[in-house]
């Protein structure tokens, strides 16, 4: 067993992606928790640099893998590329981040392998299970009415994805030493199934969930159009993101790539202004990094009011219009 802490650091364009740099400072602190080594497994196409740059994070290692048919993800390639590598080298852990990418190449190297997987953690512990140091894996269960842990106590690696903004990003050192690892495969294209051509990232419209300093998020309880409308301007007024839940995308109020939650977007903002919305564990993952949290409903029992700074029990069509008028004065 060779007992080493794993990350799969994704690309793209010679770009590393944040969420990486995040599940890597979680895995030194599992890694050292467990008195084993961080590292980090780096596919591309010259792609050394970030090998280093992964180094300055924490890695210890970096196992790196280039190849012209790498220079983007095929997920048939990484697939074999990564489970290869498992097999080589018998990690304890390995994550990913629960990213577009990420989430179709957990469960196939997961399959693969022969081991489990636990998808969108909101945290990852080292705890002791009959006498055993595992990894213990939080995730919203049950409609996000509870917290629930999970563990993987016999197959290897133990696997989870973590989305992005869920884990605290690690000091970046330029000085600190590691090692870099070739690995050689002879990867053909006949062995590609499907072939990805490009990848085009969509820019997002108006002010970025993940770069807002207020956000005014939605949902169920908004209810009416004129409420709706309100809000709306509540969220121009401040100059703020706007957002909502799953309920408020399912009725087309806010885009899908808008949601706040575990299955949505996980954001830290100086203020977040939830209007509407009950507090389901689901949603409130999503927000809880927020500096401050100010919440409206008109339910006195609502969870969210247990993990608010400021809570207000209302009516929104009796409170949304004062608090408009008291905005325009206020930005006027």
């Amino acid at each position: 067993m060779n007992s080493e802490v794993w990350i799969w650091a994704e690309q793209r364009d010679g770009r590393l992606m944040g969420v990486s740099s995040e599940i890597l400072g979680k895995a030194c602190q599992l890694a050292e928790k467990l008195g084993v080594g961080v590292a980090a497994v780096l596919l591309g196409e010259k792609v050394e640099g970030l090998a280093k740059e992964l180094i300055a994070y924490g890695a210890g290692k970096v196992y790196l893998v280039e190849d012209p048919l790498l220079r983007l993800y095929q997920s048939d390639l990484y697939t074999t590329v990564i489970s290869e590598l498992v097999k080589r080298h018998k990690p304890e852990i390995l994550l990913l981040g629960a990213t577009a990418v990420g989430m179709d190449l957990a469960p196939a190297v997961a399959a693969r392998v022969d081991t489990g997987l636990t998808a969108h953690c909101v945290d990852l512990t080292i705890e002791e299970v009959k006498n055993k140091s595992l990894l213990v894996a939080a995730i919203p269960g049950f409609g996000g009415k509870i917290m629930v842990k999970i563990a993987c106590p016999e197959k290897r690696p133990q696997m989870a994805t973590v989305k992005a903004g869920m884990m605290e990003k690690p000091s970046k050192d330029e000085k600190r030493q590691g090692q870099i690892v070739r690995e050689k495969f002879e990867l053909k294209p006949a062995e590609m199934r499907a072939r990805t051509l490009e990848m085009v990232e969509e820019k997002p419209v108006g002010i970025p969930l993940e770069e807002a300093e207020t956000v005014v998020s939605v949902g169920w309880g908004v209810q009416s159009a004129a409420n709706l409308n309100l809000a709306k301007e509540i969220a121009g007024l401040l100059r703020a993101a706007w957002a909502g839940t799953r309920p408020a995308v399912d009725r087309g109020w806010v885009p899908e790539e808008a949601m706040i939650g575990q299955s949505g977007k996980l954001v830290s903002p100086k203020l977040f202004i939830s209007l509407g919305a009950s507090g389901a564990m689901a949603y409130a993952v999503g927000f809880l990094k927020s500096k401050v949290v100010l919440a409206v409903d008109k339910n006195p029992d609502a969870p969210i009011f247990e993990m608010c700074d400021i809570g207000i029990v209302a009516d929104l069509s009796k409170l949304l219009p004062p608090l408009a008028e008291e905005f325009k004065q206020a930005v006027s």
